[in-house]
């Protein structure tokens, strides 16, 4: 049993040394590994122009005041009209009787509306009605651009 048990013991003084020796062959096969050079490209392919002309902005940023070279489009200041108006802003919901708006042309929905007269037409359009806000989705509009708007769907029926 004493013979054994040295065996043992001899085989134990071993593994530190074989520990050891894994230990340094790992370190030198990664000493190894990272002094090669990386194998990429550090440089995007192409010339240096290339790049350059890849790198550049697109589009120019046009602060107000300077001459950005051209001018603006010309803007129609003028008043809309009911179509313009109604094309704009109240094709949404009249279109398509959301939110509970009469359709466009649609004799049946308009026409208690009608009854009541155009001046209730106007104040409901001003001061909105139901779910339909205050001069519709146009906050922009004059009065008698929203006029004409009202005239143009009520037309549409009449």
């Amino acid at each position: 049993m004493n013979a054994q048990y040295s065996a043992k013991n001899t085989n134990m003084k071993r593994l530190p040394n074989l520990s050891l020796m894994a230990f340094t062959a790992l370190l030198a096969l990664s000493f190894g590994l990272l002094s090669q050079p990386l194998q990429a490209n550090a440089v995007p392919p192409g010339t240096d122009d290339d790049i350059r002309e890849r790198l550049t902005p697109f589009g120019n940023l046009c602060r107000a005041g300077e001459d950005c070279g051209s001018s603006a489009a010309a803007v129609d200041t003028g008043p809309l009209s009911g179509e313009a108006v109604y094309n704009q802003f109240c094709f949404a919901c009249h279109a398509t009787g959301a939110s509970e708006a009469p359709i466009f042309a649609d004799a049946e929905a308009w026409a208690p509306r009608i009854d009541k007269g155009m001046d209730a037409l106007m104040n409901s359009t001003l001061n909105g009605i139901g779910m339909m806000p205050p001069k519709g989705t146009c906050m922009n509009c004059s009065d008698d651009e929203l006029q004409a708007a009202v005239d143009y769907m009520v037309e549409s029926v009449q």
